[in-house]
């Protein structure tokens, strides 16, 4: 069996329906990454392409190093916390995961340019600045859990599925489930037909524990050209880590054949357990041009352009199966281990955005962001032929466009209070998906050189994933998930 069939077939945590495919789902999940930043523009609602003066420009749009007047660093702690409320069978349940990360610290150099003596200041080329930081862009950390009673399938009809498309060869899933008698051959030995011994009325439960995230070492310049044009190139490194362990458990009755040397049907109770573990690691590069534009003072125009990641990731799959009968039988099988390392390119994003200034009062912030995620492409080689997994993307995902709007107000000379709202739109073509909706709100302080700010987001947004796919009865859980994270920048102006 070519390794394509082997992941394909056993998708990773939970399918995505009408796709077998582990590499199409990791393609979204890889791909809908947002730049870490400062507690100051998750304020904003992550708008800030057009802001400039942020040390977010360093992860976002270059062009804003060209702001800076002085040099600055900053680091930028984060707390999160994700509760998943779960629908199974009609059945609720709920789950909940926080974690500390490091989500942006950067410093930037500013470098006045020397100008003739005599010439004008304000006019030509300013100053060239550049800046080094840490983004974290995902975070995987997520526990899930759904349970409930399905009278109308088990999960051994999707080893019976597999059996009758693969086979039942001795370390497969399929002929695990065959040797634990979750399955059997209801037709002949030359033309079998395999089926689930179970009756109707099983008990399931899942259980999955996520964990890692998506961070960049970034690099970039920015040059001013007389207060007017304002222009930025940057280079990240990427790193991906990705854990994904979960427990499939069943419940119910079966029938076994039991007795010699005339076996004989018998009804028995039975549990099982299918495990599925995933590792991945990845390393890649993703470069950003981006500009801004000041016609007059008051407003500021922007445009990025931010190219594929082009990734190289190291995956490991494993899965294993178990069995308990109450005939006494015992089965354990795996894990069943399946590394492979292949190349990834997500897609590129372009995006637009716009910041009115109102005086020292404040000011308006909005960005526009477009990503097609069908464009996602995996790379074939000697080992593995991507083509199903790449047609899989083109059919299951689209293009999405993200709304970004915030403001912020100086409502004293040291304090700032701020507010934003964001929409990342779904990458698939269904409605197995939502947007995902964020809203935000931060203050700030200023002690001369020195600078504090805060920010609470909230985001939310659902999910349908599927245990296991037997096509259009696949059962699935509705996962209702809500974001809810905190942000605190300690800054530094010198």
């Amino acid at each position: 069996m070519k390794i394509k069939h082997l992941l394909s077939a056993a998708a990773i945590v939970a399918f995505a329906q009408n796709s077998y495919a582990q590499y199409a789902q990791d393609a979204v999940r890889f791909s809908g990454a947002q730049s870490g930043s400062t507690a100051r523009i998750k304020g904003v609602g992550n708008a800030g392409m057009a802001i400039g003066g942020d040390l977010s420009s360093v992860s976002g749009n270059p062009a804003g190093l060209g702001f800076f007047t002085r040099s600055e660093l900053s680091i930028t702690p984060e707390y999160n916390n994700l509760k998943v409320n779960s629908t199974y069978q009609t059945n609720p349940g709920t789950d909940s995961r926080s974690s500390g990360n490091l989500n942006h610290a950067a410093f930037v150099i500013y470098q006045q340019l020397n100008r003739p003596k005599g010439a004008d200041k304000s006019q030509g080329w300013l100053s060239f600045n550049y800046g080094i930081s840490y983004s974290r862009n995902n975070n995987f950390y997520e526990n899930i859990t759904y349970g409930g009673s399905n009278g109308t399938n088990s999960i051994n009809d999707y080893y019976a599925a597999q059996a009758n498309q693969y086979g039942i060869d001795v370390g497969t899933l399929a002929g695990n489930a065959y040797d634990h008698n979750l399955i059997d051959n209801y037709g002949t030995t030359a033309n079998p037909t395999y089926r689930s011994n179970a009756f109707p009325g099983v008990d399931q439960k899942a259980i999955i524990t996520r964990t890692g995230g998506q961070s960049a070492l970034d690099f970039a310049f920015g040059a001013n050209y007389s207060n007017k044009f304002y222009i930025g190139l940057g280079l990240s490194f990427n790193t991906l880590r990705y854990n994904s362990f979960s427990n499939f458990y069943e419940d119910g009755a079966l029938s076994v054949l039991e007795g010699s040397p005339t076996p004989v049907a018998v009804n028995r109770d039975y549990s099982s357990n299918f495990t599925q573990d995933q590792i991945t690691r990845g390393n890649g590069f993703t470069g950003r041009l981006g500009v801004i534009f000041k016609p007059v003072n008051e407003l500021r125009l922007a445009a990025t352009f931010t190219s594929p990641t082009y990734y190289t990731i190291d995956d490991t799959y494993a899965e294993s199966l178990g069995t308990s009968i109450s005939n006494g039988s015992r089965y354990e099988d795996g894990p069943q281990n399946y590394p492979l390392t292949y190349n990834m390119r997500t897609p590129l994003k372009v995006g637009g955005g716009a910041a009115v200034f109102i005086k020292s009062f404040g000011f308006i912030t909005g960005d526009v962001e477009y990503i097609d995620y069908s464009s996602t492409h995996i790379s074939s080689d000697a080992n593995f032929d991507a083509t199903y997994d790449n047609n899989t993307i083109k059919s299951l995902y689209q293009s999405a466009v993200n709304y970004r709007i915030g403001a912020e107000a100086r409502l004293t000379n040291f304090f700032l209070l701020r507010g934003g709202y964001g929409i990342q739109g779904k990458a698939r073509r269904d409605n197995n998906a939502s947007d995902i909706k964020t809203v935000s709100g931060g203050l700030g302080l200023r002690f001369g050189d020195y600078y504090l700010d805060a920010t609470y987001s909230r985001s939310t947004g659902t999910q349908t994933i599927f245990p296991y796919e037997i096509g259009t009865a696949s059962p699935g859980a509705l996962l209702d998930k809500t974001y809810n994270n905190g942000y605190l920048t300690l800054g530094y102006r010198f």
